[in-house]
């Protein structure tokens, strides 16, 4: 606990056999609660989440990133976490600063705290490819100025939230995909929560997981439709359920998503 706050660590997982033990090593002892989700793997990350008594679910198939993340943070949330930390269990991002990103959560300095590779000047020397590293930079400046603030970078998938902002935000209306990550800090900004940054290096290897270009341009052309579809609610021309109060949070119709195909694992670490 910090603050007389629970922590709580979620691991959105596929395939992550080869990584998830060497990332779960380096969780600080904080942490009360550690949740795997595992969207459907065809490896021994279940196996390996079960032996490092982690609480685990898994997908009945593979429904992507986006979903992943709902569920996580559901289970965090039904499990009684007050600041909640996305760790991606690839081990890119070095579980050692979740004690700062919750901290600063905690403590009501932010609402959203997010672990930027750009920050440190190291993400190149980190291995990040050379077109990725550009198109972060050229998607940030856009997003800054249709968005209104200033982020050294939107595409960081080590993220720490309040319970207040995985609770009132419509993420059930966001895509499964991993464009919902943009979605989400798309809507941090439209309902007014505060985000901060700290400097976090990265490293790209073999076993790290990393989306292809074909994906990544997938990813690029939805950063720029979220990104309008901000634009146009602010300036009253378009409405979007994103950004709707009125949109689906994951505190409505849970029955309804569990149903259309999401099951808790039989065993639970």
């Amino acid at each position: 606990m910090i603050n007389g706050k629970r922590i709580a660590v979620v691991l959105p997982a596929y395939n992550a056999e080869k990584t998830l033990e060497a990332t779960v090593a380096e969780l600080p002892d904080l942490v009360d609660i550690r949740i795997l989700v595992d969207d459907h793997s065809s490896d021994r990350t279940v196996d390996i989440a079960h032996r490092l008594g982690l609480q685990y679910y898994v997908h009945d198939r593979n429904y992507g990133y986006g979903r992943n993340q709902q569920t996580c943070y559901r289970e965090a949330l039904a499990a009684g976490a007050d600041v909640v930390i996305m760790v991606h269990p690839d081990y890119q991002y070095t579980p050692l600063l979740v004690t700062a990103l919750a901290s600063m959560v905690a403590y009501s300095v932010y609402d959203v705290v997010l672990g930027s590779r750009i920050i440190g000047g190291t993400a190149l020397h980190g291995g990040m490819p050379v077109y990725k590293y550009v198109a972060n930079r050229l998607l940030t400046a856009l997003e800054n100025l249709f968005l209104g603030i200033k982020l050294s970078e939107y595409h960081t998938g080590y993220r720490a939230f309040s319970r207040e902002v995985l609770t009132r935000l419509p993420l059930r209306e966001n895509s499964d995909d991993f464009v919902f990550d943009n979605q989400m800090l798309a809507q941090c900004v439209h309902f007014g929560y505060r985000i901060g940054e700290v400097s976090c290096p990265t490293k790209y290897f073999e076993e790290a997981s990393s989306i292809n270009f074909r994906r990544s341009v997938q990813y690029g052309l939805g950063v720029i439709a979220t990104t309008l579809q901000f634009a146009m609610e602010r300036a009253g021309i378009a409405h979007s359920k994103i950004f709707s109060k009125e949109g689906k949070t994951l505190e409505t119709g849970a029955e309804v998503y569990y149903n259309g195909g999401v099951r808790a694992a039989s065993q639970r670490g």
